[in-house]
């Protein structure tokens, strides 16, 4: 536990007094309609919702599961999030400009939109409580599990009174403040969070105990976690931490912020964009931010973290009041920061607390987006007023964060949310890919993949002894996540041919208010000439071209960041040259995407 100084709860509190002054200052505003209070009257630039995306995804269980990946398998680890960068460029330079273009006010609101009749509405309807409040509140819940380990292990506060301190601020400033007030301060809890985490990696890398960055590099127990690709040699090690990451998870699977085809609070971000060039700028800004330049400070306080705490019981002798529960390898990040001196202390509370505060109250937000347009206004009360709309957002923001504390409390590990998302949204990523492009996709696909997904998953973890774990297991254990996707994908694709396609009608009203464009509508385009559109050349083929230089340029600022770290500087150089005339290619071809305004 730290002691903290006047100077630190000085900068803690003058921090959190600026967000309630930003919350408060543009409450009213954003209390005129749902437009103003969900989306900021859809009037954006691309740069404030660029940095709001990162300032998101930069939470309290972030540095923590980074910690948790490269203590368990290395930094190679990483690689299950860093190959959601795929869908995230995918949605950059093919689906962003689409949202934007359908006009939606959540992406549950596409469903009605791009699909008719009863099953439309159920599926919005349903999904809108199933994403806004069962996986939002797991999310959260994962988000706050960290913030309480970081409270017990720092500041020896027990585990009800963090989440009420944490909740109470995050709450007040999220229900009066709505989007607006979310996007403004998440402006500047960037900038808090970044600071915090580059000079917590710098001074804990030169603390007494590790020695400097290069007594890290050739620390024995660092060595063999350092590697930024698994070991080719060991084929289980390969399997499951790059191939099918890179191979299937990416394009399959459904996780916040890395939704195929886009969706979510990104979705919520784009819709708010002032046209479809802005919604591309801010979706790229965001993928280079969040993989390329955000996770070594991490990845440096986690391999220095092996040099003081090798093991779990050296965490253990050091922190002997930490409850056995919660004793996971993502508690070494929180370990290293009680060693931070006073100041700098105080800077690095008030970032995790900035990245506690960006990522719950957007997920407050988006979620209670989802209960007021996709439920309540639909299912509850359709001619409610919008100042009842916004009285509804509010108390719904209210009840989400009690159910994530109360959940919170429940857990001890953030790997185990992060595993139990992807596996639920296995096999059903492909429809949020293909259901733009391909007219034959109806409302029963969807539901009927959301709950095969599921039922296959559960299905799975029922008998994952006899099945997966022992030496004469009828499958290997990486096989788990394939056979839910191969298994979910015959039964929605199945189904999709046995039920009716979505009437002409709906199909012809989707395809003229987006334009996807592209041969899986050909079929619809030359039944209905009346659908008037511009000739433009389909751009989904530079678009895809597109996402590959993306990928280069990002992965390769990325690997050229950690290979200058750790002096390689050979291979650093040439990493910086193909990243360089990638981002040259990139450049020029952005033209052929982006769209013409008026």
């Amino acid at each position: 536990m730290v002691v903290l100084k006047a100077i630190d709860y000085i900068i803690i509190f003058g921090f959190l007094a600026l967000v309630l002054f930003i919350g408060i200052y543009v409450s009213k505003r954003s209390g005129k309609n749902t437009s103003e209070y969900f989306l900021s009257g859809r009037n954006m630039p691309w740069w404030l919702l660029g940095f709001s995306m990162v300032a998101t995804t930069f939470s309290t269980d972030t540095p923590n599961l980074v910690t948790d990946f490269v203590r368990t398998d290395g930094v190679s680890g990483n690689w299950s999030w860093w190959a959601f960068l795929l869908t995230g460029l995918l949605t950059v330079f093919v689906y962003a400009k689409l949202w934007r273009k359908s006009n939606v006010a959540t992406d549950m609101e596409f469903y009605d939109l791009r699909y008719g009749g009863r099953p439309a509405h159920f599926l919005r309807g349903f999904r809108s409580l199933y994403l806004g409040v069962l996986f939002n509140v797991m999310i959260m819940s994962a988000v706050t599990l960290a913030t309480i380990k970081i409270g017990q292990v720092m500041l020896g506060l027990t585990p009800i009174q963090t989440v009420l301190i944490g909740g109470v601020v995050t709450v007040i400033f999220s229900a009066i403040g709505g989007f607006r007030g979310v996007v403004y301060t998440d402006f500047v809890l960037f900038f808090v969070a970044m600071f915090g985490a580059i000079g917590a990696a710098i001074y804990l890398v030169n603390i007494p105990e590790v020695g400097g960055l290069s007594n890290v590099l050739s620390n024995s127990r660092v060595k063999e976690k350092m590697s930024i690709l698994p070991d080719l040699s060991n084929k289980e090690s390969l399997i499951t931490l790059l191939i099918i990451p890179l191979a299937v998870q990416w394009w399959s699977a459904w996780y916040p912020g890395g939704e195929p085809g886009g969706g979510g609070y990104i979705a919520q971000r784009m819709l708010a964009a002032k046209n479809e060039n802005h919604a591309m700028g801010a979706t790229f800004f965001f993928n280079l931010l969040h993989y390329a330049l955000r996770p070594w400070p991490w990845i440096l306080v986690a391999l220095a973290s092996l040099v003081v705490y090798p093991d779990l019981d050296s965490i253990r002798q050091a922190f002997p009041n930490v409850e056995e529960s919660i004793l996971k390898n993502d508690l070494a990040y929180s370990a290293m920061l009680t060693k931070l001196p006073s100041g700098l202390l105080g800077i690095v509370l008030a970032s995790l607390g900035a990245a506690y505060m960006s990522t719950i109250s957007t997920h407050l937000n988006w979620g209670s987006s989802y209960i007021v347009n996709d439920f309540y206004k639909q299912q509850v009360n359709k001619k409610a007023s919008e100042k009842e709309l916004v009285n509804v957002g509010r108390i719904s923001t209210v009840i989400l964060m009690v159910l994530s504390g109360f959940f919170a409390l429940t857990l001890n590990n953030a790997t185990q949310l992060f595993d139990i998302i992807i596996m639920f949204g296995a096999g059903t990523g492909l429809i949020f890919i293909l259901r733009w492009f391909w007219w034959r996709i109806n409302a029963w696909s969807e539901i009927v993949a959301m709950f095969a997904s599921g039922i296959i998953s559960i299905v799975f973890w029922q008998f994952e002894d006899p099945l997966f774990l022992n030496d004469g297991a009828f499958f290997p254990e990486w096989s788990k996540y394939l056979l839910i996707v191969l298994s979910t994908t015959i039964i929605w694709v199945g189904v999709t041919f046995l039920t009716r396609p979505e009437s002409e009608e709906v199909l012809v009203s989707f395809y003229k208010k987006t334009t996807p464009g592209g041969p899986g509508w050909k079929k619809i385009r030359d039944k209905n000439q009346q659908i008037q559109v511009d000739e433009e050349p389909w751009s989904v083929p530079s678009g895809i071209l597109a996402m590959l230089l993306g990928c280069v340029l990002v992965y390769g600022c990325l690997f050229a960041t950690g290979n200058w770290i750790y002096g390689n500087y050979k291979t650093a150089v040439i990493l910086t040259i193909i990243m360089l005339v990638s981002g040259l290619l990139l450049y020029r071809l952005w033209s052929k995407i982006k769209v013409n305004i008026l």
